[in-house]
């Protein structure tokens, strides 16, 4: 099993993006490839895919994203595209928040979740999702987010960046001066 990619963004496209890694190119499923620029150096850390039709790396820029998206795949009848096909378009504090509140709304309106999925998906990880992560960091997620949000910044910039950023233990301040290093290559 492969944790983790450490190199070169090569290649990009819709769905994935090329890493070179001591002279070997990997493909890589990302759920929003357009995001990594070209020739920058980053860290992936990957879920591997392997079924009897299909063998891919999926990648994420942290690991809160990484559990996110092991735990919508554990959800019955969420499959690896789907589940990073619908983090494309939230961020791993926002679906925990949507989970825990019961927001099947919130839910359906992700790519490929319907109400029947939105559901289960409520009624296999609420409750689950928060013991991954500390209540603190959860705390100092949402208050740089609130800071940030002060200093003028859009609301899905500074949840991507957070989502980016965010690591178990980091502080608040912490938390608000990467995402502001972050924000200024956006």
């Amino acid at each position: 099993m492969i944790y983790s990619l450490t190199g070169t963004i090569i290649d990009r496209d819709n769905e994935k993006v090329a890493i070179q890694t001591l002279g070997i190119g990997y493909e890589v499923f990302v759920s929003r490839p357009l995001e990594y620029v070209l020739g920058a150096e980053c860290t992936l850390y990957t879920y591997e895919v392997l079924t009897q039709d299909d063998h891919y790396l999926v990648g994420f820029l942290s690991k809160e994203e990484k559990r996110a998206f092991s735990s919508l795949i554990s959800v019955k009848g969420i499959g690896p595209k789907t589940a990073i096909s619908a983090l494309s378009k939230t961020t791993p504090l926002e679906l925990i928040e949507a989970i825990e509140a019961n927001n099947v709304a919130y839910l359906k309106k992700l790519p490929g979740i319907g109400p029947k999925a939105a559901s289960q998906i409520i009624l296999d990880l609420q409750g689950k999702l928060v013991s991954n992560k500390l209540d603190s960091d959860i705390a100092a997620y949402a208050e740089a987010r609130l800071a940030l949000k002060q200093l003028g910044f859009k609301v899905k910039d500074i949840d991507d960046a957070v989502a980016a950023v965010a690591k178990p233990g980091q502080t608040t301040e912490e938390t608000i001066t990467l995402c502001l290093r972050k924000l200024r290559n956006m």
